[in-house]
């Protein structure tokens, strides 16, 4: 009769089920089984209700609790603009029969669903298509029903029958543990991918960490970088790190991360530069399955792989302009939006960005957004060039042939005094990563030697060290002739003219010496060290005592 309603609750006892549709039933039970991927199994299901039912519409509608609507996630319609307007329709989970049965958890027989109490009409209008037999079944799992699943207008005209319902009930309580099964499944796999993403970026830092064991330099230059590091590490402002190629601004930032309140969190570090705008969005934020050709499958992004820790966006002043409109919205919003979806993630992470562009410049000539740049600029550091403190090179120069050395399993390899002055006086245009890179070049040439010498570093070197514009020529090695003239060679004597002790001879002739080749290398210690076969820290000593004797 028109308008009449079947209403009962899942589990009764039902007419038996006939051979084709159990059949059917072991088909998708094996389908189940197979698969456990939500867009592969539920489609599957959805048609092949619709088919063996003989209808022109199935469908399971799901339920977003954060919404509390009801919205078809998976439809099989004859008609495929009926099919894409559902796939766009949400309602409220309350209203229609699929919201009396999804409030009630009872199966739903209506004959004419277009005259029931509860029919919602709006989705009808939206479809210019009209519903007249339905079957209306919930979906439940251990964790409550999670939406139900519909099939609508039988062929022919003809209404659907006891058994119908029958069957949809029991494939309904197989496709609520797919569902189940498939959710807790994805969520394991993004779980997993998560942790993998956190161990690979941790290995990559732990690979790729700083290649001195920390900031080197005991100049002036560098003991201001080290304070601005403690006091950018302190606060939660953006950090932008100014400076040449090669100086060390992924240092600089692994520095600011390690110092503060995230450094058990991972770091990650991305080139802005050495991506296409499509490939940086992605890696960048991640991207859906499917949402451009070779996503195979979900990915996160970098921002999501820091999660609590630091990000930072090397080359930043490379990003092309429709990127840096994405990542203003992320630094404003603190959320991101994956490549394929519309619905934004929340994120916690430190943004710091680094350049060796004049991003102020790039303002004024357009190609860098001024809003953006007054975001990631709200503490600029900028790191000297290797030139604008030579004083650390022979230091630098030290570690490096120490890290080298460990590295090929050889005992400590020394640098002779000519070498270094070389080093000490060239201008070193890529800066700490050019002075390793001669390094590593010069310790190769050296074969099995102990002590790397001038021969063995590079022509740009030995053509002139400090003969590039503007900077001047490091001072020439001390010679053995110019000591001897610039010391007296009346012997040390106490106040009554006789001679003094051994003892106090060498000690007297020894302060002269150093006091020579300090005046020799221009009062640079470090060169002077280095020239005297100490370290830094001994020649140190030794000025002070015998400064202090004077």
């Amino acid at each position: 009769m028109k308008g009449t309603e079947s209403l009962r609750d899942v589990g009764r006892p039902v007419s038996p089920i006939d051979e084709g549709r159990l059949r059917l039933l072991y088909e998708l039970g094996c389908a189940f089984a197979e698969r456990t991927e939500l867009d592969e199994l539920v489609p599957l299901v959805v048609a092949k209700c619709r088919a063996v039912l003989r209808a022109h519409g199935a469908a399971i509608l799901l339920l977003d609790p954060k919404t509390d609507e009801l919205y078809f996630p998976y439809v099989a319609q004859e008609r495929p603009s009926v099919a894409a307007e559902l796939l766009r329709t949400r309602f409220p989970a309350h209203l229609g029969v699929a919201g009396s049965v999804l409030q009630s958890g009872r199966s739903s027989r209506v004959d004419d669903a277009s005259t029931a109490p509860q029919f919602y009409g709006q989705v009808d209008r939206r479809t210019n298509s009209h519903t007249g037999p339905m079957l209306t079944v919930p979906l439940s799992t251990r964790q409550g029903r999670i939406g139900v699943i519909q099939v609508v207008n039988q062929r022919g005209g003809r209404r659907f029958t006891d058994e119908d319902l029958a069957f949809l009930e029991t494939l309904a309580a197989s496709v609520s543990v797919a569902i189940e099964n498939a959710r807790l499944y994805a969520h394991m796999q993004a779980s997993q991918a998560h942790l993998r993403e956190q161990v690979a970026s941790l290995r990559h830092d732990l690979a790729r960490h700083d290649r001195f064991g920390n900031i080197i330099g005991s100049s002036k230059p560098m003991r201001e970088l080290v304070r601005l590091i403690e006091r950018a590490a302190a606060s939660p402002i953006a950090v932008l790190l100014e400076g040449e190629t090669g100086t060390g601004k992924e240092l600089v930032a692994r520095g600011i991360h390690e110092a503060g309140p995230r450094a058990a969190a991972p770091f990650v570090a991305i080139n802005c530069g050495a991506l296409t705008a499509t490939l940086l969005e992605s890696e960048l934020f991640g991207h859906r399955r499917g949402a451009f050709t070779g996503a195979v499958q979900d990915r996160r992004g970098h921002f999501e792989a820091a999660a609590g820790g630091t990000i930072l966006l090397d080359e930043v002043g490379e990003m092309p302009l429709a990127m840096q409109v994405k990542l203003l919205r992320v630094l404003q919003e603190r959320e991101i939006v994956p490549v394929g979806e519309t619905r934004p993630r929340k994120v916690d992470v430190r943004v710091l960005s680094a350049t060796n562009r004049d991003l102020e410049a790039e303002v004024k000539c357009g190609n860098f957004r001024a809003d953006l740049f007054y975001r990631l600029a709200g503490f600029p550091i900028r790191l000297p060039a290797l030139r604008e403190h030579r004083e650390d090179i022979p230091a630098l120069a030290t570690a490096i042939l120490t890290r080298v050395g460990a590295r090929l399993g050889r005992g400590p390899i020394g640098i002779e005094p000519t070498a270094l002055d070389l080093l000490v006086g060239f201008d070193w245009p890529g800066n700490v990563r050019e002075l390793e890179n001669e390094i590593e070049r010069a310790v190769a040439l050296l074969g099995d030697g102990a002590r790397v010498r001038r021969e063995h570093l590079s022509d740009k070197l030995q053509a002139g060290a400090g003969a590039t514009p503007g900077t001047p020529a490091a001072p020439p090695p001390v010679s053995r002739r110019a000591l001897r003239a610039s010391r007296s060679d009346t012997p040390p004597t106490v106040s009554d003219g006789r001679p003094v002790p051994l003892r106090e001879a060498r000690a007297a002739f020894e302060e002269r010496y150093i006091e020579d080749v300090l005046r020799a290398h221009g009062g640079n210690v470090s060169r002077t060290a280095a020239t005297l076969g100490l370290s830094r820290a001994m020649l140190h000593k030794r000025l002070r005592v015998t400064r202090g004797r004077g």
